[in-house]
């Protein structure tokens, strides 16, 4: 194995995720660490020999750490050009040691500002200025510095220098362009923060890198790539899923399973969503996941045949024979786990794509884009809850307590049905959906149609208001007993009429739920 040179490296990472293990193998090759604040009290808690930052500077930390990595014995050991002669003097001169590893992750900026009610004074200390101000610099320096900003690197260098006694540097050259791809996109979300909303920015700065290549797009005649956003740090999503099993997702995989996860995220009770061509087919709750399972394929198993699914609990093995005793078609299962024996299972179905997805945390505020022949629409996701808070009783007969757990269960999935669109559902359980028609009277025909004699006592959840009575007369022949819907149509007065004429509670919410 070739030796390095004893080589120094600065260590000062917010997310100190694998930190340890690759310290111990720095200190294994001979290399010094230098370190900062709560790194370094890791690195010395694990045993690891490391020398503070502001005992190598002679100037402590100051301003609660906003400085404590400004110093040219810190900008300065990272910035000489090794062969230049002058370079190494003044290093002599000014006692300062080279710097040959930046090991540094930003503050969780983005993440931060994700919270509900986060104070500014709390985002703007997540502004990190030493770091991007390091890692710059050891990108600018990359011909002699290994610049890190993702622990997923860490791996590939250890090995690297266990191989070569140093990384390569076609190695540190990507090191630095994933640095000013890093700080770029970190300074653009803080410049949207400030600018108050993301919206209003002009212009307006996207930073993607790509995943892979797809096979085709939506069609074989089309070509197609899937890019990630690098600051995802969303875990409950389709981009960052862990694929256990089968082929790499399609262009169209990738839809279906971002719908299937964005909806199963709504809920927190054991809940099953079975997704085609975007929309829901079947979506039920219940107090084992298991049971949740069953009760949405059995919402409408034709339409089930070669769909995307997703579950908010492990998949277990009750489930997975449940798949094949009932010969299941399925493109896509996700789910934030699965039992051995389950996954060994479904691993016999060679073509079934497997996603784990780890914690299903509730839907997050970000952007929401759209596409048009030359130009993007954006807008913020539609992460809004309608609560009980929000319902308006505006008929003679009200919603029991029991009905209005359904119609805050139906409104949660109308909302990611495409319009115009209805749901019914009874006992956490759709009974009925009616996706993307040009009237919403349509919309009702087709999911009477598809509900038959099971939509009887449903609720009725309307992604928009009702234009004329017609589609509560629908409801009312299939059984129809509660409607949530958004109200504001000028016709509003015709429409709660019909609803005190058949017998039929109805509530307002004066939140509409389009999606196109």
């Amino acid at each position: 194995m070739p030796q390095t040179s004893k080589k120094t490296a600065l260590i000062s990472v917010f997310n100190k995720e694998g930190i340890v293990p690759f310290a111990r193998e720095l200190i294994k090759l001979g290399i010094n660490i230098l370190s900062t604040g709560g790194t370094y009290k890791l690195l010395k808690e694990n045993k690891i020999k490391v020398r503070e930052v502001a005992s190598y500077t002679g100037f402590p930390e100051i301003m609660d750490g906003r400085v404590k990595t400004l110093h040219p014995k810190i900008h300065g050991g990272i910035l000489a050009v090794r062969d230049n002669k002058s370079h190494i003097k003044e290093l002599i001169k000014n006692n300062i040691t080279p710097i040959d590893f930046v090991v540094i992750n930003l503050y969780p900026f983005s993440k931060t500002i994700e919270k509900e009610d986060v104070k500014e004074e709390e985002a703007i200390e997540m502004i990190d200025i030493g770091g991007p101000s390091m890692l710059r610099s050891a990108a600018k320096n990359y011909k002699f510095v290994t610049p890190v900003c993702d622990p997923k690197d860490y791996e590939k260098i250890i090995k690297e220098m266990k191989k070569y006694g140093n990384t390569k540097e076609e190695t540190r050259r990507e090191l630095a362009i994933k640095v000013f791809k890093t700080t770029n996109f970190y300074d653009q979300a803080i410049a949207d923060y400030l600018s108050g909303n993301t919206i209003k920015n002009e212009p307006l700065d996207f930073h993607y890198e790509k995943a892979y290549d797809l096979r085709y797009g939506e069609n074989p005649h089309q070509k197609a790539k899937f890019f990630r956003n690098p600051q995802n740090n969303d875990a409950s999503n389709v981009t960052n899923a862990k694929i256990l099993h089968g082929k790499q997702l399609s262009f169209n995989n990738i839809l279906d399973s971002d719908a299937a996860i964005e909806l199963v995220r709504e809920f927190k009770k054991p809940t099953a969503v079975f997704i085609k061509h975007t929309n829901p087919c079947g979506v039920a709750g219940d107090e084992n996941i298991e049971k949740a399972f069953i009760k949405a394929h059995e919402v409408d198993p034709m339409a089930a045949f070669g769909c995307v699914i997703a579950i908010n609990r492990e998949c277990n093995l009750k489930i997975v024979d449940y798949i094949f005793k009932n010969k299941i078609f399925i493109e896509i299962i996700a789910a934030p786990s699965f039992e051995k024996k389950a996954l060994q299972k479904l691993m016999e179905k060679k073509n079934l794509r497997i996603l784990e997805l780890g914690k299903i945390n509730p839907p997050v505020k970000r952007r929401d884009i759209k596409k048009v022949a030359g130009g993007i629409l954006v807008q913020t996701s539609d992460t809004k809850e309608i609560t009980k808070k929000d319902l308006q009783v505006v008929t003679k007969k009200k919603p029991t307590e029991k009905q209005i757990e359904d119609l805050l269960f139906a409104a949660k999935i109308v909302k990611h049905v495409k319009s115009n669109s209805v749901v019914f559902a009874k006992n956490h359980e759709t009974t009925g959906i009616g996706a993307g028609q040009m009237s919403r009277v349509d919309s009702v025909f087709i999911a009477t149609h598809k509900g038959g004699k099971k939509i009887k006592n449903s609720v009725m959840a309307s992604d928009a208001f009702f234009p004329f009575p017609d589609a509560v007369e629908e409801a009312h022949k299939a059984g129809v007993s509660v409607i949530i819907q958004p109200g504001g149509s000028i016709r509003d007065h015709e429409v709660i009429a019909a609803a005190d004429k058949y017998g039929i509670s109805m509530v307002f919410t004066g939140i509409r739920s389009f999606k196109h």
